[in-house]
């Protein structure tokens, strides 16, 4: 399940849920302070999850690629 970062159009509360993509589709996500259900998506992190792949050893590049060419 996806997190968001959502706003209250009502009282202005920011804060962050996880919820699945058809709670937030259908407007089943609520405001904790006043229960409103309109909301707006605000963009505040950006979090990536990265898979490594046994490649037999470090990229000799890392300080350039950040060791994710898969090199």
């Amino acid at each position: 399940m996806p997190f968001y970062d959502l706003k209250c159009s009502k009282c202005g509360n920011e804060f962050n849920v996880m919820a699945k993509m058809s709670q937030r589709e259908n407007k089943e996500i609520k405001c904790p302070d006043c229960g409103n259900n309109e909301l707006e998506t605000i963009f505040k992190n950006v979090n990536i999850i990265q898979s490594r792949k046994d490649s037999g050893g470090d990229c000799p590049n890392r300080h350039v690629c950040g060791g994710c060419c898969n090199h």
